[in-house]
């Protein structure tokens, strides 16, 4: 026996928006532009990108 009482009598949970979802993305979209710009910015300044001496 579950201690949490019976499983099948639960319904799932369904997300009532998708701010979250959207939220995430607006996250990893900044990120993903800002190593962008990064990257960029050191090719220009320096001619390579992360260069290991």
């Amino acid at each position: 026996m579950s201690p949490n009482g019976h499983s099948r009598d639960r319904k799932k949970v369904v997300a009532s928006n998708n701010l979250y979802t959207i939220f995430l993305a607006l996250a990893f979209c900044t990120v993903f532009a800002t190593a962008l710009f990064v990257g960029y910015m050191c090719y220009i300044q320096y001619g390579t990108i992360f260069k290991i001496s």
